[in-house]
């Protein structure tokens, strides 16, 4: 990890902190939730407002979908961003979307407050430097096939272009599981810790595709110390043009936003980090 010059933690133990709105990112537990793609206007406001209504921090969607079949849906394009403002505008809430283009990561900034950039493009050096020259901070998710090394060398191509806001997105690897859609790595969680300053939060909707599943891995992921969250949710999920399975519905936001908000708190509690960190494993 020698020639990660950027994203290495010091001996000062100094972590990045990302100020968005009246939000700061690795100082606050941020939930991220929104759907999967910007379908309509109607679908997108009404699932804004439920975000906003069960606790949700920030609001996602996607104006540009990369699928792996040409035939799905790809998302509205400048249309979505659009409605995506609009969904700011009536909420209050930041704005994160994926740019997949390095042509498009000007104007892309001018509609949201971070950019995504997807699993399918972690690699995709010309996007990586693009967003390293632009504004606003950076959400790097993690490659399907790709290990923390190679991560971590694409968060630095973003810091050496002089953009210090990056957020790393574990969000599942491919393994030979097949009952999952991917493999939830939450050793990440520590391992981020340990190597670099960058905070890190866990998508467990792309990580396990399973609506059943979604609830439990997150709570794993606060307990294991993640800073925060990015989860799908659709305001009728049967509806939904890509990604139905694994979106929660409003009312199963809701719920869960309650159970991570007060595992969070208790895990902030000053007596119980004490008594889970007086002393190392032997």
């Amino acid at each position: 990890m020698s020639k990660l010059k950027l994203v290495e933690l010091t001996d000062r133990g100094i972590r990045t902190r990302i100020k968005v709105g009246d939000i700061t990112l690795g100082e606050d537990f941020v939930v991220i939730a929104g759907p999967c793609g910007v379908e309509s206007e109607k679908q997108t406001l009404e699932t804004a407002e439920a975000v906003k209504a069960g606790g949700g921090m920030m609001f996602r969607g996607g104006a540009f979908k990369p699928r792996t079949s040409p035939y799905d849906f790809q998302g509205l394009g400048l249309e979505g961003l659009r409605i995506l403002e609009k969904a700011k505008l009536n909420t209050g809430l930041p704005i994160v979307t994926e740019v997949i283009d390095p042509r498009d990561v000007s104007w892309v900034c001018e509609f949201a407050d971070i950019l995504q950039i997807g699993a399918r493009n972690m690699q995709n050096y010309s996007l990586l430097k693009e967003v390293g020259k632009a504004e606003r901070p950076v959400l790097l998710k993690r490659g399907m096939y790709s290990t923390l090394k190679e991560w971590l060398n694409c968060a630095e191509y973003i810091l050496a272009e002089g953009n210090l806001n990056v957020i790393l997105c574990e969000r599942g690897i491919r393994t030979f599981e097949t009952y999952t859609r991917n493999t939830l790595d939450l050793s990440m969680i520590p391992a981020i810790k340990e190597l670099t300053h960058l905070p890190i939060v866990i998508d467990p909707s792309h990580g396990t595709g399973k609506l059943s599943l979604i609830e439990k891995m997150s709570l794993a992921a606060v307990a294991a110390g993640a800073d925060g969250l990015l989860l799908e949710v659709h305001v009728n999920p049967c509806e939904a043009k890509s990604d139905a399975d694994q979106q929660l519905n409003p009312g199963q936001f809701a719920a869960l936003m309650q159970k991570i908000l007060k595992l969070n708190h208790f895990m902030q509690d000053k007596a119980f980090k004490s008594s889970i960190t007086g002393g190392d494993i032997q």
